[in-house]
C-alpha cells in the first residue's frame, strides 16, 4: 500500500493504517529503536509507541515523507527511553560512546542556544550533509541517525571496517570546521 494510502486510513480514523503502518515500517522502526536500546522489548515499545503518537498526529498532520517521519518519532522515543534508562543505571553503554564521538563536533546546548535554535543547526548539519560523497553521507547518517555499527555500516556499504571509521573521522573533523566557519563556537 502507498504511503498517501495509508496516511488517508489515520485521516479516516480506520484502525487498518497502524496494521499497514507495521507491515510496510515494522522492521525498520525496530530497527532503528534497537540500534539505540540494545533490548528488543523496549524496542518493540517504543515502536508500539510510536504508532500510538502516529494515530494521535495524524490528523491534523499530514507527512510528506511518511518514512522519515515514522523513524524520526522512534528515534526520538527510542533515545528518551535510552537517556531515562541510563539515568537509572549510571552506567555506560555503546550508544553512549557512539553519542561521545560526536561531542566534539556540536556545541554545547547552553552555547548553542545562545546564537541559533536547535532548527537552525539542524539546518546547517543538513546542509553539509548535502555536500558530501554519497558513501560519506550514508555512513555518517547510519552511524550517527539511525546508531549502527561500523561492522553493520561496512556491510551494508560493501567496504572494509578501517574505510567507514576514516570516512567517519574525516566528516566528523569536516563538520567541526563547516559549523565554526558558519560561525558556531564548539
Amino acid at each position: 500500500m502507498e504511503d498517501s494510502q495509508i496516511i488517508d486510513l489515520y485521516w479516516a480514523r480506520d484502525q487498518r493504517a497502524i496494521g499497514e503502518t507495521a507491515g510496510k515500517y515494522g522492521a525498520f522502526l525496530r530497527t532503528v529503536a534497537w540500534n539505540i536500546l540494545r533490548s528488543h522489548g523496549d524496542a518493540e515499545e517504543c515502536v508500539n509507541d510510536t504508532y500510538l503518537k502516529t494515530w494521535n498526529a495524524i490528523p491534523p498532520a499530514r507527512p510528506g515523507a511518511f518514512r522519515a517521519w515514522l523513524g524520526r518519532i522512534t528515534r526520538n522515543l527510542s533515545l528518551d527511553r535510552w537517556k531515562r534508562d541510563r539515568a537509572q543505571r549510571r552506567g555506560g553503554d555503546d550508544f553512549a560512546v557512539l553519542l561521545g564521538e560526536l561531542d566534539g563536533c556540536l556545541p554545547d546546548a547552553d552555547h548553542a542556544q545562545r546564537h541559533l535554535e536547535d532548527q537552525e543547526i539542524a539546518d546547517l548539519i543538513s546542509r553539509f550533509l548535502r555536500e558530501l560523497s554519497v558513501f560519506n553521507r550514508r555512513a555518517f547518517l547510519r552511524r550517527y541517525w539511525y546508531g549502527e555499527s561500523i561492522e553493520e555500516i561496512a556491510t551494508a556499504l560493501h567496504c572494509g571496517t578501517g574505510k567507514v571509521k576514516s570516512s567517519l573521522f574525516r566528516t566528523r573533523n569536516a563538520l567541526r570546521s563547516y559549523l565554526e566557519k558558519e560561525g558556531i563556537a564548539l
